[in-house]
């Protein structure tokens, strides 16, 4: 009757409707039944597999509705630069180039990734005489640890076509020096011009960082995930698909498409989309940016393409960071929702960093989903504290703000931004603490609860799946972890130590402590 029963197990199942269960019965990849202890014989066969989760506390599997799978893999074949390990200064980063160079040959890109001004001691950006102290020879190209900058040495400049008439491409920057106007190697917004210029990995390189992308994942309790990369286009999304059709990729993937690539994606055939059905667009990502003192795009272009997204039945996802940038992207839904009704629309605000209170209940009077990172508070907080201006600060990342005014709120990591643990999130969304215990807005800490959900059933909300995911119920998928604590009843500070012992995904065991399968 039963592939696989967990019984033993205390159950927090998201579900209202179900409490004090015990054990967990699933039959071809789906939820059969949720009930006591007393209900194993009965629903045991000869080759049931039988898993004594010994007390333990089993949730449905986390979703992260907005990450980066292959800058994740990229980074995790990449020189780690970040301060998690233990690159504090420019120096650092040139001794890591350094040693990178010496094993490869001349010519051979070397790329960075995770650097953050910040935590290092000069307190600035590394630029092209830094890196060609370090790399005269190999094109070096870094990549700041919020994806939206780039430095290049010389040699990669010369290859990527950068001199010092190049024109600046719409919504970038090219950093230059004062007095002679030569570029100094630091570039803003300029991630898709490099993609065109600038060779990518080579395949192996990419399925290796893959494959460690993977182990992380499932080993944090994570089985499904959307990435939402600007940059994903058609051919990315088949090359995700294979990754996942031949199990590299083990959470189950959704992804959206960039908002320069959705007319393409329109006008494609079926022998040039995606080959699988969960591979069509989940999401189509719109970035405004004010990195150049303006809003781009502006506001009547923005307004025509979340119209356009609209009109053909996909959802609008639009990253937006400051007060402005929120306020522009709750326009232009507004704009697309009166030109054309529609109730459960789901278009996202991601990030929605800085948010006062009258536009938080605009964002819900609109039926807006914020997707948004506890996680930042936690990794980067500190920074925020010094560097963010109070009138900005007192409106930073307000979850319960947003969730007091009626707004849909999930939560995600937008790894590799920061590392992607959902424990660590969820310690952070109820604490508000940074790394180094500082605090960050106390009073917009929620409930254990209210940020379980925010991981599991909110986030399949914000990406059509709450039928079939984001809670333990019977007809759902069979997506589980079991966490070695019960995580609603710990400490706020019992909560950061909470560890994932087992990683469920459609009713297969894909990982276990110190065990990969």
């Amino acid at each position: 009757m039963s592939d696989i029963i967990l019984y033993n197990a205390h159950i927090l199942s998201i579900d209202p409707n179900i409490s004090n269960a015990q054990l967990v019965a699933v039959k071809n990849g789906k939820i059969i039944a949720i009930t006591s202890n007393d209900a194993l014989n009965d629903l045991k066969r000869k080759y049931t597999e039988i898993i004594d989760c010994k007390g333990k506390t089993l949730l449905p599997g986390f979703i992260d509705p907005h990450c980066h799978l292959y800058a994740f893999a990229e980074k995790l074949v990449s020189l780690d630069l970040s301060p998690q390990n233990n690159i504090h200064s420019i120096s650092d980063i040139k001794a890591k180039i350094k040693e990178s160079a010496s094993k490869c040959p001349s010519g051979t890109w070397i790329r960075g990734k995770g650097y953050n001004e910040f935590y290092l001691a000069e307190n600035r950006h590394p630029t092209k005489n830094d890196l060609d102290e370090a790399a005269q020879h190999h094109p070096v190209k870094l990549t700041h640890r919020s994806g939206h900058a780039h430095v290049l040495n010389s040699m990669a400049m010369d290859l990527a076509g950068i001199a010092m008439h190049t024109p600046e491409p719409p919504g970038g920057i090219i950093e230059r020096d004062i007095h002679t106007g030569e570029p100094d190697g630091l570039l803003y917004e300029m991630g898709d011009f490099l993609s065109d210029h600038i060779p990518p990995l080579d395949s192996r390189e990419l399925d290796r960082g893959i494959i460690s992308a993977n182990r992380e994942l499932i080993s944090q309790g994570i089985t499904t995930i959307q990435d939402a990369s600007y940059s994903n286009t058609i051919e990315r999304m088949n090359q995700i698909s294979s990754w996942y059709q031949s199990g590299l990729i083990r959470p189950e993937t959704n992804v959206m498409l960039g908002a320069k690539s959705f007319d393409e994606y329109i006008r494609s055939t079926s022998e040039t989309r995606p080959v699988m059905n969960q591979f069509k667009p989940n999401g189509i990502k719109i970035i405004i940016d004010e990195t150049s003192g303006t809003l781009h795009p502006c506001q009547s272009e923005l307004n025509e393409m979340v119209l356009s997204i609209h009109r053909a039945g996909f959802q609008a996802a639009i990253h937006a960071i400051e007060e402005t940038a929120v306020e522009s992207a709750s326009i232009a839904i507004a704009h697309a929702l009166q030109k054309l009704p529609k109730k459960n629309h789901r278009h996202r605000i991601e990030h929605c960093s800085v948010c006062p209170a009258p536009l938080a209940n605009r964002l819900s009077m609109l039926g807006i989903i914020v997707v948004t990172q506890p996680l930042f508070i936690y990794y980067n907080g500190d920074r925020y504290l010094k560097t963010v201006p109070e009138n900005q600060r007192n409106h930073l990342y307000p979850i319960a703000r947003l969730i007091k005014s009626g707004v849909s709120v999930a939560a995600s990591s937008d790894t590799p931004i920061v590392p992607g643990n959902p424990i660590t999130g969820i310690y952070s969304a109820i604490t508000r603490k940074t790394d180094t215990g500082n605090v960050v807005l106390p009073e917009e800490k929620i409930s254990t609860d209210q940020a379980l959900r925010m991981h599991t059933i909110h986030a399949a909300h914000a990406i059509f799946e709450e039928k079939s995911k984001g809670s333990i119920t019977p007809g759902k998928q069979a997506d589980m972890v079991l966490l070695n604590a019960d995580i609603a009843s710990l400490s706020e500070e019992e909560i950061k130590d909470c560890k994932v012992e087992m990683t469920i995904i459609n009713g297969e065991v894909v990982w276990k402590y110190s065990v990969s399968y």
